[in-house]
């Protein structure tokens, strides 16, 4: 028998006044980050002189959290995670802004990722235990999360496993019966090449916005260059951001590139790379729902990504 979400009780039903639900439900991972940062290569066999810190992650988490920063006033993001960390989980989305719709796992522990960042160059590598992420099922489906919501946002690591996957499936079928556009991003792309190119762009039916990397990017479409990946992606997704790193992101409609968008330079120095592109979502659909055109929101995403680089981590401070 599933748990219930923590939090289901007080869903928003509709905007205020019979205007358009402004409100973004993100399904996705929900993970505790194990961030290393050391300067120069690792050391083998020995010790390496690391700043380690415990802090919360996961790319759909984060993504909701940088929505949440960048002005979307009722974002929810729904996950499942170990029993062991629940309540910090929910009290850390809660003082992003976010409202948590966290199903407690009784029998996998939470989602771990260790990030090891080379602080000279502020580059991650990622060991990752899924944990009880890929455990989330139909199940744990309801479609009275819609209630008030404008977007629903799939992480893409959801696709990774079966059981996660049909998650997927039946949040996006839903919302697609409801009349809600649904945005993905595909995540990762040692786990998608894994997965295989046709089974995820199989899966992948019915989404209206694609937020790959340019690695994701080339990945699926075989290896073309970013701005002829971005614009042949949109042939099969209506609105397609590929971002770019420091390079600011490509917005392609229709087969076509309708706008390159510069990143800002970061306001500090660069100290971690992890959740730029989450952050980069997060803006991109808080725009979105507020009404920018593509490009407005590709310009948001990349001053989120800006400001993502310059904190350890891979979502936006908040108050202790």
């Amino acid at each position: 028998m599933t748990d219930a979400p923590a939090g289901a009780a007080d869903r928003t039903a509709s905007a205020p006044g019979g205007s358009a639900p402004r409100g973004l439900l993100v399904v996705g991972d929900v993970v505790t980050d194990v961030v290393a940062r050391h300067r120069g290569p690792l050391a083998p066999a020995t010790d390496t002189a690391a700043e380690i810190r415990t802090v919360p992650g996961g790319a759909g988490a984060n993504a909701a959290c940088w929505a949440a920063r960048s002005g979307c006033a009722d974002v929810r993001v729904l996950g499942r995670v170990g029993s062991d960390a629940l309540a910090w989980h929910e009290r850390r989305l809660r003082r992003a802004g976010v409202r948590p719709l966290l199903i407690a796992d009784p029998a996998a522990p939470t989602a771990t990722v260790v990030s090891l960042v080379d602080t000279a160059t502020a580059e991650r590598t990622f060991l990752t235990d899924s944990g009880a992420v890929l455990r989330i099922s139909p199940a744990d489906w309801d479609p009275a999360f819609l209630d008030g919501v404008g977007r629903l946002h799939l992480s893409g690591y959801l696709f990774f496993a079966d059981a996660s996957r049909e998650l997927a499936l039946t949040a996006c079928r839903s919302a697609l019966d409801a009349g809600v556009p649904v945005s993905l991003d595909p995540a990762s792309a040692g786990f998608l090449a894994e997965l295989g190119v046709e089974r995820f762009l199989a899966a992948a039916e019915g989404v209206e916005v694609l937020l790959p990397n340019a690695d994701e990017a080339r990945l699926l479409t075989g290896g073309a260059e970013p701005a002829g990946a971005a614009a042949e992606l949109s042939r099969t997704f209506p609105l397609v951001a590929v971002t770019l790193g420091a390079a600011g992101a490509l917005v392609a409609v229709a087969g076509e590139v309708v706008a390159r968008v510069a990143a800002p330079p970061p306001g500090a120095a660069a100290v971690d790379s992890t959740g730029a592109g989450d952050a980069f979502t997060g803006g991109f659909l808080a725009a979105l729902l507020a009404g920018a055109d593509p490009a407005g929101a590709a310009a948001a995403g990349c001053r989120a990504g800006a400001e993502a680089v310059t904190v350890v981590g891979g979502r936006p401070p908040v108050p202790n």
